[in-house]
């Protein structure tokens, strides 16, 4: 296991939470089945709607309040809007995405994160 690379470091830049070499997607936000480096399964990762919740809080909510301000304040024509706020929406929704999803499932690999089984008990 490669512990020289943070866990936000690894997840952020889409690496294998085990090694730390290979691969954490397919595609945009598919996730691989395996890491090709070290052969981790990627089956125990379901980050479910963490990054859209923390795109959406994050970049989302201020941009929607920066154009209702700007409604309010300017009136401004739609134009305005579509290119100002729209443009603003798009960059802080998208990008993070990708990064985010990383970056819950290397925490889900490191805190050994799993969904309960009906078999298990609690406490």
């Amino acid at each position: 296991m490669n512990n020289d690379m943070p866990i936000w470091k690894t997840g952020l830049l889409g690496k294998c939470p085990h090694c730390g070499e290979g691969h954490l997607f397919y595609g945009f936000l598919t996730l691989r089945k395996q890491c090709e480096v070290c052969g981790l399964d990627y089956g125990f990762a379901d980050p479910a709607d963490g990054p859209a919740f923390f795109v959406m809080m994050i970049g989302c909510v201020p941009v929607v309040v920066f154009g209702l301000w700007l409604e309010v304040a300017f009136r401004a024509p739609i134009w305005v809007h579509l290119v100002t706020t729209l443009p603003l929406l798009l960059l802080t929704c998208i990008p993070p995405l990708r990064p985010i999803k990383g970056w819950l499932v290397a925490l889900q690999y490191r805190s050994k994160a799993e969904e309960i089984r009906a078999d298990q008990r609690i406490g």
